[in-house]
């Protein structure tokens, strides 16, 4: 069977050349002369190798290549740039260059040396791709909702294409349908249309997964052409990007500050629905949700009636934000990330990291939950019961992904669950309360079983005033000869807390 290599270029007497020159050195060819046409044929045959034009008319060479490397059938795909003449382009990330004036034979004679030097095709999962159903599958980091829809819009396709956003509790999921290119339905959560879309197209992170079905028209459903829905969603962002800053928070309260009867009686159908949702709504998302308008213009509204002094606006103090840069800054954000995608065993389309706890006693366990919830944007909802393994806080690292902890029963008597507990955590967490003895003897038989799984990274947190003298008496107790996987936190000071637990959240980073 025939290597096939698909070369994508808009000249067209430059493409038939490299063409030539490569079925002469048996190696099958396809061709295409612009983007969307190449990823459809990319898509369908699986070349082995890629020629592609940096300029390539409808998507260029660099995003072509970032959304086929993004696929788990394409992502080992070798990709060979060309250059055209005069142009200046940069070295691009995922390939290389070659001057679109080579001689034909030079360029075949590189493709053959490429796929000479091919390395075996990397699983999905070492990609870093969505698992799952088959189509075109990425991260929007490297190609926008808009750009998909608009390359699903020139290739008049049917189907979904499925968002998924943040992990655990925070995790926010839509889709948007298509019907011979053109949008005709979106939803994210209760919301529906074209409010939904605006929401969906002002994403930046997230994973994306299209997969071709028949769709039904809704009634109700989206009308507007597609290319006027990009258009208007193009303007809100840039709206949006200069004047967001100035904008009510979502998590503000907000309520009526005049009278109903003072109202004027004739208002814009837009001012109208935000004075009526403001009676069953109690913060700024929730009247989001219930107006119909999308939430640029419903937030400009709410802008214009707090500055009249009608509605009135007033921000929680009692639960802070994360920083703006996360907890860890962004470098650290990524390595979370990434060890997300490698090791990614679900169909999930995003999941926060799992920290597994195993708490000496119930005072240790809440103590420890107590001095996590001191850091910012932190979520603690207390174990509902005894021998229940679930989320009982959530640390976020940054807008995207969090580490959920899952606290763990330590009794001998749990101990069949344990391995499964454990399976695919970021790392365990023994955190030791009251004296040291009693605690490592609460908790022996836990390090023991599973410090001997595959691939477990264990920790230990020492609730203790006395730092290095404690830390080194645990150490001791348990055997342990790296005290670089055991920390001590004060209880009795809390305001040091929040550096502690960063440190130790830090390291638990792989």
């Amino acid at each position: 069977m025939a290597i096939t290599v698909l070369i994508a270029d808009g000249d067209a007497a430059r493409a038939r050349a490299v063409a030539m020159a490569c079925r002469s050195l048996g190696i099958d060819v396809r061709m295409a002369m612009h983007g969307a046409a190449a990823l459809e044929i990319a898509l369908a045959h699986k070349p082995a190798a890629m020629v592609v034009q940096a300029a390539l008319p409808l998507i260029d060479g660099t995003r072509l290549a970032q959304i086929l490397h993004t696929n788990p059938h394409t992502c080992g795909m070798r990709v060979l740039f060309i250059s055209d003449p005069g142009a200046e382009t940069a070295q691009p990330p995922l390939g290389h260059m070659i001057p679109g004036e080579a001689d034909p034979e030079t360029i075949a004679r590189f493709i053959e040396a490429l796929l000479r030097d091919k390395n075996p095709e990397p699983t999905p999962a070492e990609a870093g791709v969505l698992r799952g159903a088959p189509g075109v599958e990425g991260k929007l980091a490297q190609v926008s909702l808009g750009e998909l829809i608009e390359l699903f819009h020139v290739n008049r396709k049917t189907g979904v294409i499925e968002v998924r956003q943040g992990g655990g509790r925070r995790a926010a999921s839509g889709r948007i349908d298509l019907i011979d290119g053109d949008v005709v339905q979106a939803r994210i959560g209760s919301v529906a249309g074209e409010k939904a879309l605006y929401r969906l197209l002002a994403w930046r992170r997230g994973r994306f997964a299209f997969r071709e079905l028949p769709i039904a028209r809704e009634r109700g459903g989206i009308e507007r052409p597609t290319r006027a829905l990009l258009r208007e969603a193009q303007r809100q962002a840039d709206e949006w990007r200069r004047t967001g800053s100035e904008l009510p928070a979502p998590h503000a309260r907000v309520a009526l500050k005049v009278a109903r009867s003072s109202l004027p009686s004739v208002l814009h159908p837009l001012t109208q629905e935000v004075l009526l949702s403001l009676e069953l709504s109690s913060r700024v998302s929730e009247l989001l949700d219930r107006c119909s308008f999308p939430d640029y213009q419903v937030l400009r509204t709410l802008q214009t009636l707090i500055r009249r002094g009608m509605v009135e606006l007033r921000t929680d103090t009692a639960t802070p934000e994360p920083p703006a840069g996360g907890l860890f800054g962004a470098a650290l954000a990524a390595r979370l990330r990434d060890w997300l995608d490698q090791g990614r065993l679900r169909d999930t389309a995003a999941v926060d990291a799992k920290l597994v706890v195993f708490a000496s006693d119930p005072e240790a366990s809440r103590t420890f939950a107590s001095l996590l919830t001191r850091l910012p944007g932190v979520e603690h909802t207390p174990r509902a019961g005894a021998g229940e393994i679930a989320p009982v806080v959530r640390v976020p690292v940054d807008e995207e992904v969090a580490i959920e902890l899952f606290e763990v029963p330590a009794a001998p008597r749990y101990a069949a669950i344990w391995p499964v507990a454990a399976h695919g955590a970021l790392a365990t967490l023994f955190v030791h309360g009251g004296g040291i003895d009693a605690s490592v003897a609460a908790l022996r038989l836990a390090v023991e079983q599973v410090g001997a799984l595959p691939r477990a990274r264990c920790f230990h947190v020492l609730l203790d005033e006395k730092s290095k003298k404690s830390v080194g008496a645990l150490c001791e107790k348990l055997g342990l000869f790296d005290d670089r996987h055991a920390f001590a936190i004060s209880p009795e000071r809390p305001d040091q807390a929040p550096a502690a637990l960063r440190e130790l959240l830090t390291r638990l980073l792989p």
